[in-house]
């Protein structure tokens, strides 16, 4: 664990210097005279780029009435930043295939003439900072707006009867914070009543924050109404946020935490089980108590049909081996901001959507909210709605 932590930390710092050096060199150096502006430039960018790299650091020793204002501008710089590199390497990648194509018409290169270069620099750079740019306000707009409801049907042969056609719910990933305030949550609540659920699955990176911070705006999750009531499950981020304290205040919402442990659904006449563990990692990380399918299935019938609330989509054979047949799962965002789109499916084999192995399933939710910066590109906000069958 020290050894990878070590490893994403030096990457994430790479990456963030060679991406700020990126843009200088392309918005500034190559399309700005004046030695000033520059200069001045230059500071913009190291002033932006050092929240981006210290961030925990600078979060220990921030008064605190800077930590909220430090963290909204520096994860909007984060996106709009990664969309500028990102707009400026096609609009690059493209004038070098066509400097190729010229060369290969024209192999004697004609003189270089400095004004026509600047202003080449000057016209990709405007068409990289609109394009970029547009892209951020697109993945902002999103992030923000309604999420996408997805409703599927999972088949569960031994669901009884008397539970057929119940309808899951499922929040997970909202990340209340300095962004996702009371605001969104109250529309998130009306959205989710409005599929008229069975049962709501809170699966976990609930918050980015304590509960004195942002417990105001996690009480519109008291709101939630549905025919057996809404059930809880850490994620990383609850972890990181102090999960104990969040269970127990949930807990007084009338939002029952699974922590490690399964619950019955139903009545005499048919009933399935709810079982829930804590996060993946997060006891391991903060050496608490944590992920414990063992645990949790510990005392049930094998013959009852069983749902799994698991915020990491990990350990899924296995749990399927051992009798569940419907896991749901968050955590991925799948991708959230492109190009990590493209690559979640690397990390994760069940990255977004609906999965099967034999007779078991396991869904990822995209999830409501978002994580850094508050945007959303090519990986829409979901609420997902799942319908049991047998």
């Amino acid at each position: 664990m020290p050894f990878r932590f070590s490893f994403f930390s030096v990457l994430i710092l790479t990456s963030t210097v060679l991406g700020h050096v990126y843009l200088y060199r392309r918005l500034v150096r190559d399309t700005v005279r004046r030695v000033a502006l520059r200069r001045l430039a230059l500071a913009v960018f190291v002033l932006m780029s050092v929240p981006l790299m210290f961030r925990r650091h600078l979060r220990d020793i921030l008064p605190e009435s800077l930590e909220e204002p430090v963290s909204v501008v520096s994860y909007a710089w984060m996106g709009v930043a990664l969309f500028l590199v990102l707009a400026l390497l096609v609009w690059d990648l493209g004038r070098a295939l066509w400097k190729v194509g010229r060369k290969l018409r024209a192999p004697e290169a004609p003189p270089v003439d400095e004004d026509r270069r600047r202003f080449l620099a000057r016209t990709v750079a405007g068409g990289a900072a609109f394009t970029g740019g547009a892209t951020a306000a697109y993945g902002s707009w999103r992030a923000f707006s309604a999420p996408e409801v997805t409703e599927r049907v999972v088949r569960i042969p031994k669901l009884p009867k008397a539970l057929e056609g119940l309808s899951i719910v499922q929040l997970t990933d909202i990340h209340v914070g300095v962004y996702i305030q009371r605001r969104f949550m109250d529309e998130l609540v009306r959205q989710a009543n409005a599929l008229k659920p069975d049962l709501v699955a809170i699966t976990g990176d609930l918050v980015d924050g304590d509960v004195p911070a942002l417990g105001g705006f996690v009480s519109a999750l008291g709101n939630l109404r549905s025919r057996f009531g809404s059930y809880f499950v850490t994620g990383n981020h609850d972890y990181y946020s102090g999960a104990d304290a969040w269970c127990a205040y949930l807990e007084t919402l009338g939002i029952q935490a699974l922590r490690n442990r399964h619950v019955r659904i139903g009545d005499a006449g048919g009933a399935l089980d709810l079982v829930g563990v804590d996060d993946w990692s997060g006891g391991r990380r903060f050496r608490t108590r944590g992920y414990d399918l063992d645990k949790a299935l510990e005392g049930r019938d094998p013959e009852r049909a069983a749902v799994l609330l698991a915020h990491q989509p990990a350990n899924f054979r296995t749990a399927a081996e051992r009798g569940v047949d419907l896991q749901i799962s968050g955590h991925t965002h799948g991708g959230q901001l492109v190009p990590m789109t493209f690559f979640i499916g690397l990390e994760w084999e069940y990255s977004a959507g609906l999965y099967r192995h034999e007779d078991s399933h396991i869904y990822v939710s995209r999830g409501c909210g978002f994580w850094g910066p508050p945007m959303r590109v090519g990986s829409p906000p979901e609420l997902v709605k799942l319908v049991l069958t047998s």
